[in-house]
């Protein structure tokens, strides 16, 4: 099964063209062409699971057309999203910020789904949805050191009563490094499907792993890519994974 993991800026894209004519001011253009190559990107991988980070739902950068949709239209697969800031957030009710959120796209089944806000931090969405053989949830955490590790602590709590094994992935803005999450992967017991620490973060010359993709000790990495493309700021995850029982654990250990 494959598993990718992207952070597509709204598909704003990279580089100076983020920042002409002003600072930022890329996102507030039409994101059509370059929206469009990730998609393709995207479709070129061809993944069983796909968790998008900063989606846009259809504001005017996309002619009001959801992102998430049109690619899980081309996967011919499922799609969730929902808006990543609190239900009681300013956030939700101006223009652009409302459409803003992240997606899980997939092929197989979807159980139950459910949608967390964290306690704490501006970005607070989780997405759960539970699969046939495992769970997996989609975050996107906060800027700010303090509300992230108040946000791991309630994410523990979510992955503890998980009914199956669980996949953790997301935008994790550790700038300190997996060093972050030692005390959240200690307890929960989860692994990074990232064994070589390879950075995500700036798609031009990453040096960042704000990018991370968590996993049980049940589930077994394949394979894993993190390819050199330039179509947002971060680059995306590609993890080749299998369920398995006794031998995973033997191996874990």
């Amino acid at each position: 099964m494959r598993f990718l993991l992207y952070n597509i800026r709204y598909g704003a894209g990279s580089g100076w063209r983020v920042h002409f004519p002003m600072p930022f001011g890329g996102y507030l253009k039409p994101t059509g062409r370059n929206f469009r190559r990730i998609a393709d990107f995207i479709r070129s991988v061809n993944p069983d699971i796909t968790g998008l980070i900063e989606v846009d739902s259809g504001s005017f950068r996309t002619e009001r057309r959801c992102q998430a949709q049109s690619i899980a239209a081309a996967l011919d697969q499922h799609h969730v999203f929902e808006n990543k800031y609190g239900g009681t957030s300013m956030a939700r009710r101006l223009p652009l910020l409302n459409k803003q959120g992240n997606a899980l796209l997939t092929n197989q089944e979807i159980s139950r789904l459910k949608f967390h806000y964290l306690n704490n931090g501006f970005k607070r969405l989780v997405i759960e949805a539970e699969l046939r053989e495992f769970t997996t949830f989609i975050v996107h955490l906060s800027l700010k050191y303090r509300h992230r590790q108040d946000q791991l602590r309630d994410l523990y709590g979510m992955v503890r009563d998980a009914r199956k094994p669980v996949i953790v992935a997301g935008d994790f803005n550790v700038f300190r490094g997996q060093e972050e999450l030692s005390l959240f992967m200690g307890a929960t017991g989860l692994l990074n499907a990232n064994t070589q620490g390879m950075p995500s973060h700036p798609s031009r010359l990453p040096k960042r792993q704000l990018d991370f993709i968590l996993h049980s000790p049940t589930i077994r990495a394949t394979r894993f890519e993190a390819p050199a493309v330039q179509f947002s700021d971060h680059i995306p995850l590609i993890w080749d994974f299998e369920v398995c029982r006794e031998a995973c654990m033997a191996q874990a250990a």
